[in-house]
Parts: C-alpha cells; structure tokens; sequence
C-alpha cells in the first residue's frame, strides 16, 4: 500500500470539515434579536413626565441590550458549529410516560384559582391554588399544606398591598385584611 505524497514528502491534506450549523439556533438567535431591538425602539416611545436620571426607561433599555448581546453570542456559536448536547437525562426516566393526571389536577387548580379570585380574594384563592398544587403533587400533609398556603397568601397580599402599593383583591375579606 502506497501513499501519495506532495512537495517535501507530506501526505495530501485533508479537506476542512464544515462546522455543522444548527439552523434552530439560528432561528431563536433571530427572534431574540427581534425581540431585543422592538424592546428598546418600545423604550424609546415612552413619554417621561418628570427629571429622574433613573426612569422608566432605564430597564427596557438595560434588557433590550442583553436581549441583542444574547442573540449575537448565540448565533456567532451556531456559526462557529457549537451544537449543544442532548439532555443526558441522569434524573429523568426518558421511558416513563408523562403524568396527564397530575397534569390536570394542576390545570384544574389554576382554573380555580382564576375563577374565584376576585370572588373569594387573592388571600384565600392563593392558599387554594397553594394547597391544590401541592396536593396535586402528591404532597399527604393537608393541615401543613394549608397553614403554609394561608401564610404565603396573606403575606403576598400585604406584600403587593402595603410593600408595592399594588392593590390585589381581598374578595370576601375585604375589611378584615
């Protein structure tokens, strides 16, 4: 078996293989850029009535701007062929079957909660969606459950009502809370 050989004796060079692009990549990277630049030109519109060096345009400026730094990384890797690798699943059972029923007991808890927000308030609505969730992920400690789902609750409520200023209804308890 004999080898070809070139000037000064070297066998013939390889021909380069081409980085392979992921055109997904590429994609994600496009509407990101979208995204990123409608978020800034949107920052622009804004109309400020006040002197504040720091207003409200200051944070869609600030995302618009990572928004568009992220879009090129990204697509300067899917160029350059960086494919990301496949989820190795260590703690997933690629076999099992999704879960439906869990699924829709979650489903159904939100529904709920969307139902009778402004009915019941967000105190009592967000201890139901807390307890349902929890239950529906197959947590069997009901009396915790629903003392940590009134605590979170009740403490959001005061912390968006009274921290924020941002009213959230108090449904039935409104007067009490």
């Amino acid at each position: 078996m004999s080898t070809t050989t070139h000037s000064g004796g070297r066998p013939p060079a390889e021909p380069a293989e081409q980085p392979r692009r992921d055109l997904a990549q590429l994609g994600l990277a496009a509407v990101t850029a979208v995204v990123g630049a409608y978020t800034m030109y949107d920052a622009s519109t804004l109309q400020v009535g006040f002197a504040d060096p720091v207003g409200p345009r200051l944070f869609p400026y600030v995302i618009g701007a990572g928004l568009l730094v992220t879009s090129a990384l990204l697509a300067l890797a899917a160029l350059r062929g960086d494919v990301p690798e496949a989820e190795g699943g260590e703690d997933v059972d690629l076999d099992v079957r999704a879960d439906w029923a869990t699924v829709g007991k979650l489903v159904a808890i939100i529904g709920i909660t969307i139902v009778t927000v402004g009915l019941l308030g967000w105190a009592i609505s967000g201890a139901i969606l807390f307890t349902g969730s929890t239950w529906a992920l197959g947590s069997r400690t009901l009396v915790r459950d629903v003392i940590v789902g009134c605590v979170l609750s009740v403490g959001s409520w005061y912390a968006f009502y009274v921290g924020l200023g941002i009213p959230l209804s108090a449904g039935i308890l409104d007067g009490i809370l």
